[in-house]
């Protein structure tokens, strides 16, 4: 018989958070500590708007951030006031290892990229329980080899690894696990395990760390008027940790595994002014305190009465050989701290939190997975929670930091001017904590999908958080990140909030307050949508950058020449997807409130503008009859001109499929009504686009179902055929973002007097041209994917049984719509699984990572993959939207065990 005492307690810790009971701040604390906060742009001071010069790795060492932390598989509170991460020393390294390092943009030979070996293993969503590692060298981590390696490498190379270095190759290195367990909410055991992989024993410095967040030397308005917090020690066995707003704590340390105390190193979380102003001696007390202690013995440095807003207890651990050790702390609500924190009770933590996260996750999937999709299900998971970041900005504060910032880039605004209203201070889910640590609209738009499944409050919460009047600009613009919040992501999020909200219960019990509110939000940006990226005002949209960063033969991010303008078929799509997303969410608020059935019908008849201008205007739209696809126009001089490039662009018109049921319309005599007159009077849309084809009803005789669609049916089969051949789109792991055809036939257009061509190309970007370590010209991303695997089920949920195409094209081999995706998805969950020889597609980078059992079932979730060859590109912790493999594994489960689909 279950326990359900330990089945169910994760999702009571929910329900207690949910609720708001005073026993049931659950989320008060979780792996929110950034891993890169130096190289932002919210630490971005400088004259001419570098952020990667402007505050570097190296001035982390010494150098206070402003608005924010970051740390080694860190932990925090949800406001980052009071931080705890790790830092380390091999006793070979110039410096003491207190963050991650990577290469800064300019640095790469493909952009930004950590350099180092880190994993999310496991995490609960009430961070009850969490689970990483960081594998750090003995030898001297090569910080000189990686920089002058990349450097010295062009665009057309692959990137130089840590793992490339052979600084693992001897196993000279350590596991060094890091694990939190949550007593009560206001109690966190820690629990770091050191394992020594080679084969002599090897010493470890390890310091694990507290710091408060710098907010009295300049802070910003929100947090002026807060007493300097202090971080002290109490007799010789605890801290104190004192926050006007966050309340008083207990630190512990335990005794290290020789039985010795840990001594308690204290100084200031402040800048080093010596360091600043280039003096020969280096003033102690500062931020860099215990680097100085540490690699320098220089006991001046820290604080001798013990106090201040940084703290470290200080390990010295000699690890034998193939074998491991256990350092514990504690940190503690004074009211509830115990005279013996390290007792049974303490390991019983966690071994009852890591039971009840098993349970949790069991919950969460269906039987039917194989073990090794269980495990990247999992990971996914894990790297879902962990990516969770507190992320603080206030753009009015910021501004005022430099006066003599320069314009950005194509205007005549300093970057984010006109955003002054912005002010962020919340726990965010990011794309990548290193590489993107800051959100990016249309990111997390996709990362709720998964979110959803795991913590739908959570989910529900970040797609209002974004639409709340201190984030979304007063003319209704969305902010798209902090490099430029002006810039454009594809609307998304409607679709983003209806998937969500069909998650919050069975029909008739779903949160219809959350969709009601974000539903008003969303008109307002819907409106700015029309207003501003209607160029001609004729439904066809512009959009601009819309995240696809080199996809065509022109900046998309940036103004045009005078006259000229880019008529986007994604754009235009994007658009009718809006009002189909709109149109679903207006019919489920209609029940019960007829007036939401106008709103309805605006964007039904609205859907039908965009369609039949993408599909007639100047002739044709953006429809190409001689290929049978879907082109970017250029216009200008009053001409329309096709650039026939196959990409996704021509794709994402597939996503707008919609399905209206009968059963909707009948309870909607206005709407009804309208929809009648438009079918009547409006036979010409057959012609070009699918206009309420009618399907057949089921065996009540009352739900029949109507299909919407940019293109006709004959034209989605002239679109699939593309979409489903292997030397066009089909890879054997998903579809590709720029259709192979083009690796012998490159498209070139002449741009002012310079040819420029866009070839296939399926790994890397070959170019620094319009993103840098992004490629959207072959590789497989799977926020496209995804969407497409939707849109390809709503054409099976209408049409069954009796629509079929070859897949592969030219096999011969018959799917229905439904197979077409299953498919699909089957393909891409093959990126992370291992193959007859233990190699992952995706993480394919030597034996170690087949072979060896301290790195063969470590999972990374990359940001795009290799057209070809399956191999993870770009950011390589981007468990955001690369987690939509998490509700792809999820449905595989449900269709193996026989279990129904879940909607939504």
């Amino acid at each position: 018989m279950a326990d359900f005492s330990v089945t169910g307690a994760e999702i009571k810790r929910l329900a207690q958070e949910t609720r708001g009971d005073k026993e049931g701040n659950w989320k008060r604390w979780g792996t929110y500590l950034a891993e890169r906060q130096w190289g932002t742009v919210r630490e971005d001071y400088s004259d001419n708007g570098e952020p990667w010069t402007y505050f570097t790795h190296d001035d982390a060492t010494w150098k206070a951030y402003r608005w924010g932390e970051d740390g080694i598989l860190g932990w925090c509170d949800r406001k980052g006031r009071l931080n705890f991460s790790i830092a380390m020393w091999n006793e070979k390294d110039p410096i003491l290892k207190e963050r991650l390092f990577g290469l800064s943009g300019p640095e790469g030979n493909h952009g930004e990229d950590v350099k180092e070996c880190y994993y999310y293993l496991d995490g609960t969503p009430t961070h009850s329980y969490a689970k990483g590692l960081y594998k750090y060298p003995q030898q001297e981590f090569p910080y000189t080899d990686l920089v002058e390696t990349n450097r010295n490498r062009t665009h057309h190379d692959l990137e130089y690894e840590l793992t490339d270095t052979g600084i693992f190759d001897e196993n000279e290195y350590f596991d060094i696990f890091v694990e939190y367990a949550k007593a009560s909410p206001e109690d966190i055991c820690i629990r770091i395990t050191v394992a020594n992989r080679g084969e002599a024993m090897s010493r470890l410095h390890l310091l694990p760390q507290f710091c408060f967040r710098n907010t009295w030397v300049d802070p910003n308005i929100y947090e002026a008027d807060l007493a300097k917090p202090r971080l002290s020690a109490i007799g010789n066995d605890r801290v104190l940790a004192e926050h006007e707003t966050l309340g008083r704590f207990h630190l512990f340390a335990d005794l290290a595994p020789d039985g010795s105390k840990p001594k308690w190193l204290f100084t200031e979380n402040e800048t080093n002014p010596s360091r600043l102003q280039k003096l020969p001696v280096t003033r102690g007390g500062c931020k860099d305190a215990f680097h100085l202690y540490t690699i320098q013995n220089d006991e001046s440095a820290v604080n001798p009465h013990k106090y201040g807003t940084k703290a470290a207890a200080r390990y010295v651990l000699d690890v034998p050989a193939m074998s491991e050790v256990v350092v514990q702390l504690r940190m503690t609500q004074e009211s509830r701290s115990s005279p013996t924190p390290f007792g049974e009770e303490f390991g019983r933590t966690f071994e009852r939190r890591k039971e009840e996260a098993d349970a949790f996750h069991n919950l969460k999937v269906s039987p039917g997975l194989t073990e090794d999709e269980n495990q990247v299900h999992r990971q996914a998971s894990a790297g879902l929670l962990w990516t969770k970041q507190f992320y603080c900005y206030s753009v009015k504060d910021w501004l005022k930091g430099n006066p003599n910032r320069p314009n950005y880039p194509g205007t005549q605004l300093v970057r984010n001017e006109d955003w002054g209203h912005l002010f962020n201070r919340d726990v965010i889910s990011m794309p990548d904590k290193w590489e993107y640590p800051w959100y990016a609209a249309w990111d997390s738009a996709f990362h709720m999908i998964p979110f959803a499944n795991l913590d739908i409050d959570y989910a529900k919460d970040q797609l209002s958080m974004l639409l709340r009047d201190w984030y979304m600009h007063p003319n209704g613009q969305m902010p798209a990140y902090e490099w430029n919040f002006s810039d454009v992501n594809p609307p998304v999020h409607a679709w983003a909030c209806w998937r969500v909200y069909q998650r919050t219960g069975p029909p008739g019990q779903r949160d219809r307050a959350f969709l009601s509110k974000v539903f008003q939000k969303l008109l307002l940006n819907f409106t700015w949508w029309v207003n501003r990226k209607d160029v001609r005002g004729r439904h066809i949209f512009t959009g601009g950058f819309l995240g696809l960063d080199n996809i065509g033969v022109f900046d998309r991010s940036k103004p045009m020449a005078i006259g000229n303008h880019l008529e986007q078929a994604d754009g235009t799509a994007w658009m009718a997807f809006y009002c189909s997303s709109m149109m679903s969410m207006a019919f489920e608020l209609a029940d019960g409130n007829p007036a939401y059935s106008q709103i309805a019908y605006k964007f039904f008849s609205h859907y039908i503008a965009i369609a039949e201008a993408m599909n007639s205007l100047d002739g044709t739209g953006l429809w190409d009859e001689t290929d049978g696809f879907y082109y970017d126009h250029l216009h200008t001089q009053g001409r329309s001109i096709p650039l026939k490039i196959r990409s996704i662009v021509g794709i994402i018109p597939l996503f707008t499929v919609d399905v209206l049921f009968e059963r909707v319309i009948h309870r909607l005599p206005e709407f009804q009504r309208r929809m009648n007159w438009m079918l009547k009077h409006r036979k010409d849309l057959d012609g070009f686009m699918t206009f309420l084809e009618h399907g057949k009803e089921d065996a009540n005789k009352g739900n029949g179902a109507w299909l919407l669609g940019l293109p006709t049916k004959e034209r989605l089969e002239r679109i699939l055929k593309y979409l489903l051949d292997e030397e066009e789109f089909l890879s054997d792991y998903g579809i590709r973002s720029l259709s192979k055809y083009h690796e012998k036939n490159p498209f070139c257009f002449d741009t002012g007097g310079a040819e420029t061509c866009v070839s296939y190309v399926p790994g890397e970007s070959d170019s620094y041209m319009f993103g840098g370590n992004s490629n959207w010209r072959g590789p497989i991303w799977f926020p496209m994917n995804h969407l497409l695997i939707e849109a390809l089920e709503r054409y099976h949920q209408f049409y069954g049984e009796s629509f079929k195409v070859e897949c592969p094209t030219g096999s011969g081999n018959m799917m229905t719509m439904q197979e077409v995706a299953d498919e699909i998805r089957r393909r891409l969950v093959r990126l992370f699984l291992p193959d007859e020889k233990g190699t992952r597609p995706s993480y394919a980078r030597g034996n170690r990572f087949a072979k060896d059992e301290h790195w063969k079932d470590l999972v990374l979730f990359y940001e795009y993959f290799h057209g070809d060859t399956g191999r993870g590109l770009g950011a390589n912790h981007q468990t955001g939207w690369t987690a939509l493999v998490a509700p792809i594994l999820e449905h595989i489960a449900r269709n193996r065990s026989g279990q129904p689909d879940i909607e939504g």
